[in-house]
Formats: C-alpha cells, sequence, structure tokens
C-alpha cells in the first residue's frame, strides 16, 4: 500500500494490557501490533503492564485507567485526538458517548465494528445494535455470525476472523507418547458452557484423563459432581495464561467443547493450531473446526459420547484429525488477518487505492 504522509489515527476502547486475556482485547492488540506506525497511529487504553509489542510501538499512544470516572475522562481525550476511525466499539458508557457524538459532530471517526456474537435473538435494546446500525462498516468474526447480521440489518456484513497466535498455539510432536489419553476443556466454568458435561463424560471413560481449564460460578458445582460419580480422572487445572494454556493443548490428545451459546471462540482454533482434533457443537458453526475432517460438530448431546469414544478409540483417526486441523488453522494466520483489517481503514478513510 501507498504510504500517506499523515497517519490515519484509530482509537479503540480496547486493554493493550499484558494480562488481559478477554477474547476481543486479544484481537485488538494482535491487529494494532502488526499496523505499521508509519501508515496508523493507535490510541488505546491501559490499566496495568501494556502488551510489550504496543508499548514498544511507535505512534501509540495509552490512555489510562482509574479507579472511577473513565467514561468521561476517556471520552474527551480520545476526542481530543481527533481519531479518523473509531474501532471495535464496545457495550459501556464510553461508546454511547461516542455514538451520540456520531450524530451531532460533522467531522466524526467512521465507525467500524466487528460482531462476535449471532445477532439472531438480540434485543433492539442493546448497545451492540447501535454500533451496527451506525456503523461505517461492518464485519463478523464467523461466516455464521455475519449471515446472522445481513438477515437482521439487511447489511453486506463481511468476514473477517479472530487469528491464532502462533507464539503459543502451535503444534509439536515431540509432546506425544502418553500413556494415558488427555481430553481438554478451556473456557469459563459457567453455565451456558455446560462444562458439567464434561465431567459426565470423565465418569464413562475413568481410563482417559479430563482436564479443565478455566474458573467460574460453576467450578464448585462441577467439583461436587466429580466427587459424586466418583471420577478420580478429572483434573481442574484454573485460570491459564495463553503460553500454559497452549501447552497444556500439546500434552492433550482430544478438545471438548459442548457449549452451545458462542460466537466464535478463539479456543477452537487454538487447539486446532496445537494439533487437536475437536469436538465442539454445530449451533454457532465455528469456521474453525471442518465436521468429520478436523473433528466433530455435533446437533445433539446424544453424538458426544459416541464420537469422543471414537476418537479415544481409533489413534489413526487422531493422527489424522490433528495433521487436517494444523493445516486448517493458517487460515487464520494474524498477519493476514491484520492486512484485512487495514484494507478496511484505509476503506473508510477514503485512502483506498482507486
Amino acid at each position: 500500500m501507498e504510504l500517506q504522509r499523515t497517519p490515519i489515527t484509530i482509537f479503540t476502547p480496547s486493554f493493550a494490557d499484558q494480562d488481559n486475556t478477554n477474547a476481543q482485547n486479544l484481537t485488538v492488540k494482535e491487529v494494532v501490533a502488526r499496523l505499521p506506525p508509519e501508515l496508523f497511529r493507535v490510541i488505546m487504553i491501559s490499566a496495568g503492564e501494556p502488551d510489550l509489542r504496543i508499548a514498544r510501538r511507535r505512534n501509540t499512544k495509552l490512555l489510562p485507567y482509574y479507579k472511577h470516572g473513565n467514561a468521561a475522562h476517556l471520552f474527551m481525550r480520545s476526542l481530543f485526538c481527533r481519531p479518523d476511525i473509531y474501532f471495535y466499539p464496545r457495550h459501556g458508557p464510553l461508546d454511547r458517548a461516542w455514538l451520540a457524538a456520531k450524530k451531532r459532530i460533522t467531522w466524526c471517526a467512521s465507525l467500524v465494528t466487528h460482531v462476535v456474537s449471532s445477532m439472531t435473538e438480540v434485543d433492539e435494546k442493546d448497545p451492540v445494535v447501535q454500533s451496527i446500525r451506525q456503523a461505517d462498516a461492518v464485519f463478523a468474526n464467523s461466516t455464521f455470525v455475519a449471515q446472522t447480521v445481513r438477515q437482521r440489518f439487511a447489511l453486506n456484513a463481511g468476514t473477517i476472523y479472530n487469528g491464532i497466535d502462533s507464539r503459543f498455539f502451535f503444534a509439536d510432536r515431540r509432546c506425544g507418547g502418553r500413556s494415558r489419553l488427555r481430553v481438554l476443556y478451556a473456557g469459563s466454568l459457567e453455565p451456558h458452557k455446560r462444562p458439567e458435561i464434561v465431567i459426565r463424560e470423565a465418569a464413562r471413560f475413568p481410563e482417559v484423563t479430563f482436564c479443565l481449564a478455566g474458573r467460574g460460578s460453576c467450578e464448585t458445582a462441577c467439583r461436587e459432581l466429580a466427587g459424586q460419580l466418583g471420577c478420580q480422572n478429572v483434573v481442574f487445572l484454573g485460570h491459564l495464561p495463553q503460553a500454559v494454556l497452549g501447552d497444556e493443548m500439546r500434552h492433550s490428545d482430544i478438545f471438548l467443547f459442548p457449549s452451545t451459546d458462542e460466537g466464535h471462540p478463539q479456543v477452537l482454533g487454538q487447539a486446532a493450531a496445537c494439533g487437536l482434533p475437536v469436538i465442539a457443537m454445530n449451533s454457532y458453526r465455528p469456521d474453525y473446526v471442518i465436521d468429520g475432517e478436523t473433528g466433530f460438530l455435533l446437533d445433539s448431546d446424544q453424538e458426544m459420547g459416541s464420537k469422543l469414544q471414537l476418537l479415544i478409540s481409533k489413534s489413526g483417526l487422531r493422527d489424522e484429525m490433528a495433521a487436517a486441523a494444523i493445516r486448517h488453522s493458517r487460515k487464520f494466520d494474524w498477519d493476514r488477518i491484520t492486512e484485512q483489517w487495514m484494507a478496511v481503514f484505509m476503506q473508510v478513510t477514503g485512502r483506498g487505492a482507486n
């Protein structure tokens, strides 16, 4: 792309913090870290130690996050910077202030929205609805989510995936050779994730170790259920940093994810990159998994036990799906995804090629 004398200024209400593992913040950090500083000036929020790639990036400004009054001070300071683009709006008071300003200020920044959950049943009052209606460009993080946006709003929403961080999620054949198979679940231990199903499957396969990575309101109930079912093969790993989660994935054999209420969970792509066949639900049509090739997408809970037993019993099938998953995961390369976002930024600001 042709260099511009004046960089495009992007403000995003996203945190640059190193230890912030919120999926949307992770996405923005990966994109910002790759944006050429001579083309893009970026303004983000920081509540603690920032990601070193962001802290060392030229043409980057971090706005401090305080204990109180953040919406007002962030709105005024970001408005003072006169950004060209408001990228990745969320659902808070800062976003509401910017959406209100966009209606009143003629020069106000172009709004670029990334939708990360299905719009099928979202209430009209939900802030994400307004961020879609007022957006200058709308993209979704999966083909299924994009389809729900098009159906709900009659908008030509495209798809830009969330990528996979290859620093932490990669395959390593040296991690094989275990005498005991490991099935891994990673995600919050919350009701909509249905982690109790992992416990119940563990009771059916006592010869296999089942590991749960994550914390949440269901953790106590899951531990109690494991005790009631006599599961000596269940391990609770707690919340894991990205690097440790990647290592756990490389030391596992199957990824089991029974959640039905999702947008496009990055953990499925991370598991694929580590060479794990994935068993997940088909309700949200995840593009990270190719049914029957890199894993299985289920339409009912009844299928889960049979598919899990199939993968447990057939090492050749696990190996085939692992190799296919690794190949498929290359589609979600962050450098390629950042180039797509750069093209969007150029387009909405009129800097694209004629």
